[in-house]
């Protein structure tokens, strides 16, 4: 059984956007998207987790997104995934 999370929300935001507060990030977010575990190890090493047109590879223990497609695209320049 794994001891990984089964879901985030992703939040697609402005690349100058710092910090960690999860409030601050979800006012600047451009989109979000809640991700459930798809069992899978995405091509990062890391777990997959997919939902509402995002797939992502999240590294559980640093919630750091590794790698991000949006509706099967990558992130524009000047845009970053974070985890909330």
């Amino acid at each position: 059984m794994s001891t990984h999370p089964q879901r985030f929300e992703i939040l697609v935001v402005p690349e100058h956007v710092e910090g960690r507060d999860a409030a601050h990030l979800a006012a600047a977010a451009i989109r979000s998207a809640v991700v459930e575990a798809t069992g899978e190890t995405g091509a990062s090493g890391y777990p997959r987790y997919a939902g509402q047109g995002v797939e992502a590879d999240i590294d559980p223990e640093t919630r750091t997104v590794e790698a991000v497609l949006v509706d099967g695209a990558e992130l524009d320049y000047g845009l970053t995934a974070r985890v909330r």
